[in-house]
């Protein structure tokens, strides 16, 4: 039996990674009396991501710079590989991305929603949503108690157990990777503030990285859409000419999984009473994986239009249609954009990644990218770049592969 809680809350928030907390703390600012449920006992852990982010997308949404501790390190660099060991390097002006602690990045963001009067619920896991002639108003929650709120805001991930119950549709599965992330004890042949990326069959439908740190550890993982993740990390750090060397000798000191949605973000992330933001509204970049961004970007717009929806009285889907319209104007642009060239990059056999960094090489693709500062809306990258005489060489180059490998 169901024991009711006596106090409704204005809005109840389904997990507490990032752009749950986000949200929590847009909403608590604007007033509203918000909710947070997070079935771990502690914000951050399991670590979901590798933490590797734009440091431009962090100042305009506020973080950055971070507190200390946060930031473990800095990039200006980028080395990318394919399976044979062909390679390209890409030098920028100015470090344009940095690897953060994802729990500490989490917890700061969760202290701060609480400290503008929000409210978390660790190690409170949610049963189901609570439907009530067919709006959602609350969630029910695994020790039996029934939490009511007058809207609810789905941020659980991937996994997207409860959004399902709000019958809106899921992300295509064929379009998941599956990912490994480790942390490594040391690295050899590694710049600090450089980025190693392995490319092709190294970790089909993906890629593999290595993030060092200043103190010589390192983050080691790779995705694949075709196969155990594990397998082919194993296949890389003993097989690959490149990062065998890198990481020989090193020990794995943690291991984590996770799985990344890339079809680009549904098209109903709403219904009456309800929002889903971030990764289980696929609000995630096609190309690189990465999600916090553009999760605490729609954060701030369910959040805005939530409020607005409150004060009207009016939690229907049609009134909370605004959030949907909102966040196609911001990423749609980019999203189909990298929808297309995620497309473009599963298509290359190994020997083609070989032509196509042998390319990037001879025609000085590093020096056109020097002063980028944008990575993440690819899009509007291109756009500022484009008109560059070897980026126009490059789009042409690779529109012709594309062109090929996708009749």
């Amino acid at each position: 039996m169901m024991r009711q809680e006596n106090k409704q809350a204005d809005a109840v928030i389904i997990g507490a990674g990032p752009t749950g907390s986000y949200t929590a703390l847009r909403l608590a600012m604007l007033g509203a009396k918000t909710d947070v449920y997070e079935e771990h006992s502690e914000i951050g852990v399991p670590s979901h991501c590798a933490g590797h982010i734009s440091i431009n997308s962090l100042k305009k949404l506020g973080y950055f710079p971070l507190p200390k501790g946060i930031v473990e390190n800095t990039f200006n660099a980028a080395n990318f590989y394919s399976p044979s060991g062909t390679s390209f390097s890409l030098h920028l002006k100015k470090p344009v991305t940095c690897a953060l602690n994802r729990a500490k990045f989490d917890q700061h963001i969760a202290a701060q929603a609480k400290q503008a009067g929000a409210t978390f619920h660790l190690g409170t896991p949610v049963k189901s949503l609570r439907v009530e002639n067919n709006y959602i108003k609350g969630v029910n929650l695994q020790d039996g108690t029934e939490v009511l709120s007058k809207i609810t805001i789905s941020a659980e991930g991937v996994s997207s157990r409860l959004f399902r119950q709000a019958k809106l549709g899921e992300f295509c599965k064929k379009e998941l990777v599956y990912a490994v992330e480790t942390e490594i004890d040391k690295v050899y042949d590694v710049e600090e503030h450089t980025v190693e990326v392995y490319l092709g069959s190294s970790a089909p439908g993906f890629y593999g990285w290595l993030i060092p740190r200043p103190d010589g550890t390192a983050k080691l993982g790779i995705a694949t859409n075709n196969g155990n993740p594990q397998s082919y990390l194993k296949n890389l750090v003993t097989k690959h000419p490149i990062a065998k060397k890198q990481v020989k000798g090193a020990k794995i000191v943690k291991t984590n999984y996770h799985v990344i949605p890339l079809t680009g973000p549904i098209s109903r992330a709403y219904g009456n009473g309800f929002l889903a933001v971030g990764d289980v509204a696929s609000q995630v970049k096609p190309t690189t994986g990465g999600g916090v961004v553009f999760g605490l970007t729609c954060g701030e717009v369910a959040a805005n239009v939530a409020k607005r929806s409150l004060d009207l009285g009016d939690v229907s889907a049609k009134a909370l249609s605004v959030y949907q319209k909102r966040c196609d104007e911001l990423l749609n642009f980019d999203i189909l954009f990298m929808l297309r060239l995620r497309r473009f990059l599963n298509s290359l056999s190994d020997k083609r990644w070989d032509s196509v960094l042998r390319f990037c090489n001879r025609f000085g693709v590093d020096k056109a990218l020097s002063d980028v500062e944008e990575i993440d809306y690819q899009g509007r990258l291109m756009l500022s770049v484009a008109s560059k005489p070897a980026m126009f060489a490059a789009l042409g180059y690779f529109g012709l592969l594309y062109l090929f490998a996708n009749p």
